[in-house]
């Protein structure tokens, strides 16, 4: 999916860079899939700010996606391909067989018209769901449940892709876009290929403006505050945070605390990423 560059007819634009929408065959959302988005803007049940810089942006509402792949044996047939506000992947119309409709997320390469499945007897081919011990060793994969009928979890934003490295007894080892390595049961469900618009990280939002279009308010820095604000405030000048780590505005760690301690999913990492 190619990028298109805006002309520099001001200094928002000079840079400025979006999706052409090549991919998209279908402009409105199927009505049956959809479901409306109440938005919070950050605030809790009280209207206090609980998660900082979020408001405003353009009214979505909610694609419902099939994320657990559970018809399984049903052939399906891409119907359109579309955009979805909610993320950063493409999501695609599937029509069944048995009259169904649903959306999925959308691998590179898969068009309208192309067949899909799910199940045991599925063709290794992008947008099929199969079980881990049935696809073969280096193939790409995206949408991965952590946990049998769960739905997948792993592996969902555009352009990402992790490998089936291989196989032991009742665990398959798969290589995460993050460099980790993982055991997952083998009879777990993925999808064969790599998540579509695959250009997406390449885009230059340009100005200001387009950030709030998506939801997001300005974000102020603590250094630049007065003590009183937030830790890093105060001092002469550009004066250094004077403490050994980043804090919130209420002195907690910026970074979190450590809580991996008593994670039970770390037995299942074989390779920590960036290691």
């Amino acid at each position: 999916m190619p990028l298109k560059q805006y002309r520099p007819t001001s200094p928002g634009r000079r840079g400025m860079s979006g999706s052409t929408f090549e991919e998209i065959t279908k402009t409105k959302p199927e009505k049956s899939l959809l479901s409306p988005r109440k938005r919070k803007a950050g605030r809790s049940n009280q209207g206090k700010i609980t998660i900082r810089h979020r408001g405003g942006g353009a009214k979505r509402r909610l694609r419902i996606l099939d994320f657990k792949r559970d018809k399984l044996g049903v052939p399906g047939k891409v119907a359109a391909i579309e955009y979805d506000p909610n993320r950063s992947a493409r999501i695609a119309l599937i029509y069944y067989a048995d009259g169904d409709k649903r959306y999925i997320l959308a691998p590179s390469g898969l068009s309208v018209g192309d067949g899909v499945k799910s199940g045991d007897d599925a063709e290794v081919k992008p947008g099929n769901a199969l079980p881990l011990k049935l696809i073969p060793t280096g193939t790409l994969i995206h949408n991965i449940e952590m946990e049998v009928s769960r739905g997948g979890q792993l592996v969902r934003s555009a352009g990402a892709a992790a490998q089936l490295m291989a196989k032991e007894g009742e665990y398959a080892l798969v290589r995460l876009p993050s460099g980790e390595v993982r055991r997952i049961r083998s009879h777990c469900l993925a999808t064969i290929g790599q998540v579509g618009n695959v250009d997406h990280r390449s885009i230059n939002l340009g100005k200001a403006g387009r950030k709030r279009w998506l939801g997001w308010r300005p974000t102020v820095r603590g250094s630049a505050m007065n003590p009183r604000d937030h830790p890093h405030g105060g001092g002469e000048g550009r004066a250094p945070i004077g403490l050994p780590g980043p804090k919130t505005p209420w002195g907690k760690p910026a970074l979190g605390y450590r809580t991996r301690k008593s994670k039970a999913s770390d037995k299942m990492i074989v390779k920590r990423r960036g290691k």
